[in-house]
């Protein structure tokens, strides 16, 4: 009677010490399944490049999570940037490599009277006919601008990211502006602000340089 009253209760408790064992190691995999703010930055690259992004107070700071984020465009004549050969023309031929945007993404916080921005680009250097060097410099420019009859440029800064070429001539190349910052727009004009991104090969003479990733 002792051995099956025993048995009965192990019984009963398994699917408890289950439920339990299960909870516990779903409360260990929480941590390490949470993304960081700079994964779920570059994870906006798989979807739409218009696509908002879900803002994330920073630590200890107070955030405003309904925030709008302008809508980031490419400026016009600026989406492709070229280098020729020494003294030619980047025509035809002459060309040694040649860099395009395919992808963008933001993300905006609101700390007290301003906002930071998170502006993503990603795009491609292809090799020409000429012949590409093994790295080449990507000069980028990301401005916040109020749109209308006449623009205003609320910040703008230029930036220079390394790509280093392979054998293919074909390489991806992602780069994120995380220090753009920028007073809250009053709600009258907050709808005409948007980023613009291009290439600005004025950035090469200056311009803030991020240090490139070596591929894996």
């Amino acid at each position: 009677m002792v051995k099956e009253l025993r048995s009965s209760l192990q019984k009963r408790r398994r699917p408890v010490i289950a439920l339990a064992l299960a909870l516990g190691l779903a409360a260990i995999a929480s941590p390490a399944a949470a993304q960081s703010l700079t994964d779920r930055f570059k994870s906006l690259f798989g979807g739409k490049s218009d696509e908002p992004a879900q803002a994330t107070p920073a630590p200890d700071q107070p955030a405003d999570t309904e925030v709008d984020c302008p809508p980031v465009t490419i400026r016009a004549g600026a989406s492709t940037y070229a280098v020729a050969a020494p003294g030619k023309q980047a025509v035809g031929n002459d060309v040694r490599f040649q860099a395009s945007i395919t992808k963008m993404a933001r993300e905006c916080i609101r700390n007290g009277a301003d906002i930071t921005a998170r502006v993503g680009i990603q795009g491609r250097v292809v090799a020409g006919p000429a012949g590409a060097p093994a790295t080449v410099e990507i000069p980028l420019r990301v401005a916040v601008v109020q749109g209308g009859v006449g623009e205003k440029v609320i910040a703008s800064k230029a930036y220079r990211t390394t790509v280093e070429m392979s054998e293919d001539g074909s390489i991806p190349f992602t780069f994120v502006a995380e220090d753009m910052v920028y007073p809250v727009p009053s709600a009258a004009v907050a709808d005409t602000y948007v980023f613009y991104v291009g290439f600005d090969p004025q950035a090469l003479s200056g311009g803030h340089k991020a240090t490139p990733k070596k591929r894996k």
